[in-house]
């Protein structure tokens, strides 16, 4: 079964993964898992951690001449902000320089010190922050290679930020190519525009803002996933890993939230058939019962704003329980653009770790055999 583990603090040595269950075989382009780490530190609204961290992933093993050899492999990212942090973050020895007993609303830091006992919200702050996500699009970017030779591809958008919608009417080729060009991940230009001014006006007023983003998944044969099992469920399984995402709180597939609001019919996809079978609409978003049908798979999660602001909530000093201003740390005013990047990479890896469990084998060729004989069976249905 595909895997992973994460590991690192936000202000630690480095972020670290162990990728396991990549057959062997695998063709991988490090750039192009450096690329997606490039556009998850893009985006209008960023903070000043972005001037100083270029993420590139290092593959120290199970990659070997290119190619995976089938055993773990494992991944690093280094954190180059380390160099100011190494007295305060250290393994061996840490001062309490920047010690936090003013959690902030919104985030980890009170109810991980409660659970884990740290009376220095640092503690929970470090491994809670968004940081851990660089990880994630490293190992998606990873897993989503295993998908390339079966013409499976993954789009994204930002869907909205805050009060501003995306007006485009045509989502096509020249459509993704514009967005992913733009700083807030929108197709249209008028759109962009507005947006820019609107988190302008955030970061004045001390605020910060969310947003909604989807991703796309082209080409996927029907049937990944079960409907035999609540755990192998596609929908289910994507609906966790994007939940899973620092932020996101809540995760909607195809027409989602809206098939409440409306009748039966308004929602179904009726079936066609013309050499192979299709729907005529796609509100069920690629998936029915849990498994892929066939159409895109459609994945929209929404990412609260984020909780560290510069103009902070009132909480408690947990030194005196006193009233006190929340901690600032340094943060983004809009991280929604980023958020796409990652949202994606969590559905690349659901999506991948769904095909190897449907295809599995130990290297390539047998899994571009299984693939070849399931599709010409399901042909000829």
């Amino acid at each position: 079964m595909l895997r992973y583990f994460t590991s690192g603090e936000t202000h630690g040595r480095c972020l670290t993964a162990i990728v396991e269950g990549m057959p062997s075989g695998v063709k991988i382009d490090i750039e192009k898992i450096n690329s997606e780490l490039k556009n998850r530190q893009k985006g209008y609204g960023r903070g000043g951690r972005m001037a100083i961290e270029t993420d590139r992933a290092t593959i120290l093993s199970g990659v070997r001449g290119g190619y995976t050899l089938g055993s773990p492999i494992a991944i690093q990212i280094e954190n180059k902000d380390w160099a100011n942090w190494e007295s305060i973050m250290g393994a061996e020895s840490a001062t309490d320089e920047k010690s936090v007993s003013c959690p902030r609303p919104g985030h980890a830091d009170l109810t991980g010190g409660l659970k884990y006992n740290h009376h220095d919200m640092r503690n929970v702050l470090e491994r809670a922050s968004a940081r851990e996500t660089a990880m994630r699009v490293a190992v998606g970017a990873l897993a989503a290679q295993v998908l390339e030779p079966f013409g499976i591809e993954f789009l994204r958008r930002v869907v909205r930020i805050g009060e501003v919608c995306d007006s485009s009417a045509v989502m096509d080729k020249s459509f993704y190519d514009r967005v992913i060009n733009s700083p807030v991940g929108f197709g249209d230009k008028a759109s962009e525009d507005r947006a820019k001014a609107y988190i302008d006006a955030i970061k004045a007023s001390g605020e910060s803002v969310g947003g909604v983003v989807e991703v796309t998944v082209l080409n996927l044969p029907p049937g990944l996933g079960s409907y035999v099992h609540y755990d192998r469920k596609l929908d289910a399984n994507l609906a966790f890993s994007v939940m899973s995402v620092q932020a996101i709180k809540g995760v909607e597939i195809g027409m989602g939230f809206e098939a409440g609001a409306v009748c039966g019919s308004k929602v179904h996809d009726e079936i066609a058939y013309d050499t192979k079978y299709y729907r005529l609409t796609n509100n069920a978003g690629g998936i029915e019962g849990g498994m892929s049908n066939g159409e895109p798979v459609i994945v929209r999660a929404v990412m609260k704003p984020i909780p560290t602001l510069y103009n902070p909530l009132r909480t408690v000093d947990t030194k005196d329980k006193t009233e006190h201003k929340a901690t600032v740390e340094r943060s983004d005013v809009c991280a929604v653009p980023a958020c796409s990047v990652v949202v994606k990479s969590a559905v690349q890896f659901e999506i991948a770790k769904a095909f190897l469990e449907k295809f599995g084998g130990d290297c390539m060729d047998d899994i571009k055999e299984s693939y070849k004989s399931y599709m010409d069976r399901i042909d000829k249905f």
